[in-house]
């Protein structure tokens, strides 16, 4: 019984040091969640109305003004840039990011897979991890872009250029990126969107046939050339700004599950210990008693 009594007190020991872990990882996510949420709700609004802008621009060009970023051709090598976090213990985020890629590839781009036509870019280990140990037939353009814990806009915007210049010259025939859309802390949603060729703007069913009425100054080719460059860089870094702040949440969110499962754990084995313990001390007073009792018949 006393063997029985030390196993139990070694897991709750190891039990309560876990929750320490836990409890730092959930307050150390918090405080990371803070910075990365401030950066993307106010990066946002800003990069979704460029978006529509840069959509509405490119369905609306007039005369010979024109920008390879916005013609759609056929589609025959296709990249996919996965964006997930370089380290774990964030629950199901990253695997849901990998999932939601691969339900791209076979839905939207399965001709192409059977061919052999799609390339896969991974910036964080995670996504690169988990499609190097299922998925042998695809081309991976490199291990994985070691960008993700220093996404600044200079570090993001050189990748962006690269696959820019991929797209142009007809390397890539379309380029998506998948990555985890931040709404709160509580809930990430994998996105999978068209980066390149720029999606044209759809119009409502109910629109009548307008089109927009843009001044342009100087003239509208040499803002196209200007323009069109810079929003697609900044998009591209608010997928990884998103991505971040997704990651902090889901952490936080696992961290403080785990805490709270531990929690319940020691509870039971406490319970257990106790009566291990009462067993322990019952069978040792029937011992004495019983030996007491022997002295006296003799």
């Amino acid at each position: 019984m006393a063997g029985g009594l030390k196993e139990v007190r070694e897991r709750i020991k190891s039990v309560i040091n876990t929750q320490q872990i836990t409890k730092a990882m959930k307050m150390v996510s918090a405080a990371k969640l803070r910075k990365a949420q401030g950066a993307i709700v106010q990066m946002r609004p800003y990069a979704d109305r460029l978006n529509r802008l840069l959509s509405n621009i490119l369905s609306n060009l007039d005369g010979g003004a024109t920008t390879s970023f916005g013609k759609a051709r056929e589609v025959k090598n296709v990249l996919i840039v996965v964006v997930t976090s370089n380290r774990g213990l964030c629950g199901a985020f990253n695997t849901n990011i990998c999932k939601e890629a691969i339900i791209a590839i076979n839905e939207k781009y399965g001709k192409q897979r059977r061919e052999g036509n799609v390339s896969v870019l991974f910036i964080g280990k995670k996504g690169y991890d988990y499609f190097r140990r299922r998925f042998r037939d695809m081309s991976f353009t490199t291990d994985y872009i070691p960008v993700y814990d220093t996404p600044t806009y200079e570090n993001v915007s050189a990748i962006a250029r690269t696959l820019m210049e991929a797209f142009a010259t007809g390397k890539y025939d379309a380029i998506d990126l998948v990555y985890g859309r931040f709404k709160n802390a509580g809930t990430q949603i994998p996105t999978a969107e068209q980066w390149l060729p720029v999606p044209k703007m759809a119009a409502a069913p109910s629109a009548k046939k307008t089109r927009a009425d843009y001044i342009f100054e100087p003239d509208q080719q040499q803002l196209l050339e200007t323009l069109v460059p810079s929003i697609l860089q900044l998009s591209f870094h608010k997928t990884l700004l998103d991505t971040q702040a997704s990651e902090h949440g889901a952490r936080m969110t696992a961290m403080d599950k785990a805490t709270e499962n531990a929690e319940e754990l020691l509870k039971n084995l406490k319970i257990n210990y106790n009566k291990a313990r009462q067993e322990a001390i019952t069978t040792e007073l029937g011992e004495i008693v019983g030996g007491a009792a022997a002295l006296e018949g003799n």
